[in-house]
């Protein structure tokens, strides 16, 4: 069998060293989508790497009869034909602990963005802090604090369940709902304990969520799940934190309830057109952004590398 892997979106140098240690090549050269079965097949490479800039569809798939594993570095394998490539013998493999911690991090740093005005002042004080400070003092007066206030989550898997641990060392209410967990223990490790701190979460209906939570956060596979008629059933002024997948908030909806004032800011890591997101959206003074970065640090990077190597050792030994 051959040795040869292609790390077509990148990896790690912890898990590409790993790989070569273990006996494998791993080649980083970014290859484009449309000559991606080619150079598989013309190099021999019997494993084939993505994040989520790289898709391996069917046809792909079906170009490459060498191919024996395809490893996605991170959760959501919306970009591979998965149970198309598991028909066709090849192992299908993620890494869905790896960066709950991170994302789950940048979750709460929107919430406080959204909470204390830090996106809008981050704008607005370059721009006018000199000429029109006390009038932005005066703008930015109305924060919140979290503590007290209830976090709503949307998919109670790794990544909800490592918001929750957040949310309650905050001090908040945590509300969620996931139709195939029913309770989670979370453990909240404390500085200066020598054991975590056990707190049951038991799981609601998403009606339940959406009534009652102050910040909604979603962290589910994909697929549209708020629209106008979920709005409405929120609180006035809720907070909707998404870095799941673009489209699981409609965006049209999602601008008719910032603008009514039913929706007090949005949160979004992730968008409908990524790469190229809605100029009103990037545009709306309501909302917090960044580009698709939850997974995005050098902790969970390195996780990332690790256990995809490791999970390709056993895969192809």
């Amino acid at each position: 069998m051959s040795k040869l892997i292609l790390a077509n979106d990148g990896i790690d140098p912890i898990g590409k060293s790993m790989l070569e240690k273990a006996g494998f090549t791993v080649v980083t050269d970014k290859v484009a989508q449309e000559a991606l079965a080619s150079e598989i097949n013309a190099k021999g490479y019997t494993a084939l790497t993505v994040r989520s800039a790289t898709k391996v569809r069917k046809d792909v798939i079906d170009a490459c009869p060498n191919l024996k594993v395809i490893g996605r570095g991170g959760v959501g394998m919306d970009n591979i034909d998965v149970d198309y490539a598991r028909s066709k013998g090849i192992q299908v493999i993620n890494t869905p602990a790896a960066s709950s911690n991170s994302v789950a991090e940048l979750v709460l740093a929107h919430a406080f963005s959204a909470a204390r005005f830090l996106y809008d002042s981050n704008r607005q004080m370059p721009a006018n802090g000199d000429s029109k400070f006390e009038d932005l003092k005066k703008k930015y007066a109305k924060g919140v604090e979290l503590r007290g206030k209830s976090m709503g989550i949307i998919g109670f898997g790794r990544i909800g369940q490592s918001v929750a641990r957040m949310a309650l060392g905050l001090g908040m209410e945590v509300v969620a709902f996931d139709p195939y967990v029913t309770e989670a223990n979370i453990d909240l490790t404390i500085a200066g304990l020598s054991a975590p701190v056990m707190v049951p979460v038991k799981t609601s209906s998403m009606l339940d969520v959406l009534q009652k939570a102050d910040f909604i956060t979603f962290h589910v596979p994909g697929g549209e799940l708020i629209g106008d008629e979920q709005i409405a059933t929120m609180k006035n002024g809720v907070v909707l934190i998404n870095s799941a997948r673009g489209g699981v908030i409609n965006e049209e909806a999602l601008v008719r309830g910032l603008d009514s004032g039913k929706i007090a800011h949005a949160c979004l890591d992730v968008f409908e057109n990524e790469p190229r997101p809605s100029v009103r959206i990037l545009q709306h003074a309501k909302i917090s952004l960044t580009p698709h970065i939850g997974a995005a640090t050098n902790e969970a990077q390195e996780r990332i590398g690790s256990e995809l190597a490791q999970k390709l050792i056993e895969a192809l030994s």
